[in-house]
């Protein structure tokens, strides 16, 4: 009896366990690679699943979400030895979990490295300007360049991002020295322009002074030359109206000169009434 109770027991606990290894639940997100023996079998899919107790043996549970890496940050060379750090951020996923696990050793490290590589050949040929300002560009060529390979990997690569792209520390330092400097060199050439194009006005402006003031010296002549000429036909003679005239405009310089804050002592010839008496005599004889 108590042999046949154990043996029972026994048996009951074989089931047990047979039915634990034959059964397997996969969850929601999830693939498991069964090998038979050593060798790859098949693919176990989300929800219920019946394997051959101690024959076949879950390898591998590969998650079939999408995965995000987190590429490390490196140092790049452009193209004009400049120094560059950048790093990048990849979203894959598994798309077929037995080349994920027997195409590759580890595809997460496997597509960092990739990445890193490529991230490197791309940027190594192109300059600083080109690397900082297209990001853009850099991403796309990064996603072409690694595609095909990852897929022999039983990987898709749903978007690769540039997280940072910046300077070196001593390269910033340069480019700051050298903004610095171009902003000097700017300033310089804009006080330049502006003083020289103030010399330019000024010397219009004397230039268009002195047209005006030769215009004036010709008019003053031409109305002296006519007013001599009308006090000529006026007396008759031909000194008498020049001494009149020269007369005229000396009592009006005296007059200037004595209405002048700075004028103290006012010269005139001894003579002068002499001339003027004279000159009034000869008109009215």
């Amino acid at each position: 009896m108590d042999t046949g109770f154990n043996i029972l027991v026994v048996l009951i606990i074989g089931v047990i366990i047979t039915l634990y290894k034959g059964i397997k639940i996969v969850p929601q997100g999830e693939e498991w690679v069964i090998e038979k023996l050593g060798r790859f079998s098949k693919t176990l899919q989300p929800g219920l699943n019946l394997i051959v107790p101690f024959i076949d043996k879950v390898r591998a549970k590969i998650s079939t979400r999408d995965i995000i890496m987190d590429i490390p940050q490196q140092e790049v060379i452009t193209k004009d030895n400049a120094v560059i750090r950048t790093n990048a951020i990849a979203f894959v996923r598994v798309t077929n979990p037995k080349d994920a696990l027997y195409g590759v050793e580890d595809f997460k490290l496997a597509i960092a490295n990739l990445i890193m590589t490529t991230l490197r050949s791309i940027i190594g040929e192109m300059k600083l300007d080109e690397a900082l300002s297209n990001r853009e560009i850099i991403k796309a060529k990064l996603k072409d360049a690694i595609i095909d390979d990852v897929a022999d990997w039983g990987v898709t690569i749903k978007s690769v991002e540039i997280q940072d792209i910046n300077p070196s520390g001593s390269m910033q330092e340069s480019m700051e020295r050298q903004a610095a400097a171009e902003r000097e060199r700017r300033a310089i050439e804009t006080t330049a322009e502006g003083n020289k194009n103030a010399v330019i006005l000024e010397a219009k402006g004397k230039l268009e002074a002195s047209k005006l003031e030769a215009e004036a010296q010709i008019a003053l002549a031409n109305a002296s030359a006519t007013a001599i000429e009308m006090i000529s036909d006026a007396v008759k003679g031909k000194e008498l109206p020049a001494m009149f005239l020269l007369g005229d405009r000396y009592i009006n310089s005296l007059e200037k000169m004595s209405n002048s804050t700075n004028s103290k002592i006012i010269i005139y010839p001894a003579d002068i009434q002499s001339s003027i008496k004279g000159m009034l005599g000869s008109i009215f004889k």
